[in-house]
């Protein structure tokens, strides 16, 4: 009778345990908005900026996540799973993945990157971020840093924009074509900008609704009718974007181009810098400047994302214009020295220190603000890091963005800490190891639980 009344109490109390979870499953599952995130990197957790941000949110928005067999699955689970989280918390939020390469007709309507790409529309407004954006290098090899809701975050806050400003790249002087800076141009596009070409021998004038006029990567000298048009510009509201190119013969032939720098106190050096430190990743002619402070660079240094440049001018700025203070953005080591004999360099590629050169630390980029401490400038040394084929490199994209918009006071810049991520760990194992882990927990730990509680039930019934 004992055994009867203990067993029966051993079922009820088995009975009640089991209801107890089963009515907490579904009370948690009806209190919307509750979760404990218990990861270590806090991967689900959001930043107040986002929630304030989920919570402004009063308009519908599709994101589309388009991906291909190209798509690093870890990469891919870790986005998917951030855009649920944003979804989760604004029921105005849709979310539907596509892969490229079985539904082609999706991929045509958006600008994809087989490695993966998070579309965010609404309306007639879309947004546009790469997968490859939203991971940085972290300190460590194998580490990385994933920004993708920094991302993700500034896309919905641009949603909100309504006023687009338009930019115009002057063309007709060998600069790098917009069809070569499709990342940079998509980039600007996203932060609500219209971008534009812009040849002055065509259209006589830069428009009235220029807000801005970018010079990338000129190979020759502007004409005095179009020196005279740049500067009415921007003696007026105007700003200037100006990143310059290479020319043998800059020092004889650029008088035009110096001129507009000369007006802000900014000198052409006419030499190219070089950095005698070698290393495998990069030859001389490729320098990675120095950071100066400044809220442009601040993030780059924060997150130690390097800028490449390529055949980068000197500039220098020690006869200041009163109207126009300068700061240096972008500066060599000490080691580093401006070659001056450019025919021979263009010639040969090659450049041995001599007395005629210009000593380092050399300035490769300035910005200008007016009298009034508004952004009226960004100067740049070199072009070539906003080229398609090396603006993904380290922070050349975000430090393009970054003096865009500096220069266009845009006050609703997201700064969100990238979230620190931990490689992938993979364990070697030869066949005969993995063989004696598959049979050790399927047959032998489950036979061994079998026996003790088989050992356990003997015992009780003898007594």
């Amino acid at each position: 009778m004992n055994k009867w009344i203990r067993g029966t109490n051993a079922t009820v109390l088995s009975l009640a345990v089991i209801g107890i979870f089963i009515v907490l499953t579904i009370f948690l599952s009806s209190v919307k908005g509750l979760q404990v995130d218990l990861t270590q990197n806090k991967k689900f957790t959001l930043s107040d900026q986002t929630t304030q941000t989920l919570q402004a949110l009063d308009k519908d928005v599709h994101i589309i996540s388009l991906t291909s067999d190209q798509t690093d699955p870890y990469i891919k689970r870790q986005v998917i799973d951030l855009v649920q989280e944003y979804k989760k918390r604004n029921g105005k939020i849709t979310f539907d993945e596509y892969d490229i390469i079985k539904q082609p007709a999706i991929a045509k309507q958006y600008e994809t990157d087989p490695s993966g790409t998070l579309v965010v529309e609404s309306g007639t407004q879309k947004k546009t971020i790469y997968y490859y954006d939203m991971f940085l290098p972290g300190q460590q090899q194998g580490q990385y840093k994933f920004s993708g809701e920094e991302k993700l975050t500034q896309a919905l806050v641009n949603l909100n924009s309504k006023e687009k400003s338009k930019v115009y790249f002057l063309s007709g002087h060998n600069e790098i074509p917009l069809s070569s800076m499709n990342m940079w141009k998509s980039g600007l596009e996203g932060e609500n900008y219209e971008v534009k070409d812009l040849n002055l021998l065509r259209e006589g004038k830069i428009p009235d609704d220029a807000s801005m006029l970018f010079i990338i990567g000129p190979e020759s000298d502007v004409s005095d009718k179009e020196a005279e048009l740049i500067k009415t510009y921007l003696n007026g509201k105007g700003k200037l974007y100006l990143a310059l190119g290479f020319n043998k013969d800059m020092a004889t032939n650029w008088k035009n181009i110096d001129a507009i720098m000369a007006a802000y106190g900014i000198k052409d050096q006419h030499a190219v810098a070089i950095e005698p430190k070698q290393s495998m990743l990069y030859d001389p002619l490729t320098i990675i400047p120095e950071y100066g402070n400044h809220n442009i660079t601040s993030k780059l240094q924060q997150y130690n994302l390097l800028t490449m440049m390529t055949l980068a001018v000197s500039l220098n700025a020690d006869q200041p214009v009163a109207d126009f203070p300068v700061t240096s953005i972008l500066k060599t080591t000490e080691q580093a020295y401006g070659e001056t004999d450019l025919k021979t360099l263009a010639n040969s590629s090659r450049s041995v220190k001599d007395a005629n050169d210009v000593k380092g630390p050399l300035n490769l980029g300035y910005v200008v603000e007016d009298k009034d401490k508004k952004p009226k400038a960004v100067v740049l040394g070199g072009s070539t890091l906003f080229d398609d084929r090396v603006i993904a490199q380290q922070g050349n994209r975000d430090f393009a963005l970054n003096t865009v918009g500096w220069l266009q006071e845009q006050q609703n810049q997201v700064t969100i800490r990238p979230r620190e991520g931990d490689a992938i760990q993979t364990a070697m194992l030869t066949a005969g190891q993995g063989n004696m882990i598959f049979y050790g927990t399927v047959l032998v730990f489950p036979f061994l639980f079998l026996i003790a509680g088989g050992v356990v039930w003997w015992r009780r019934r003898k007594g």
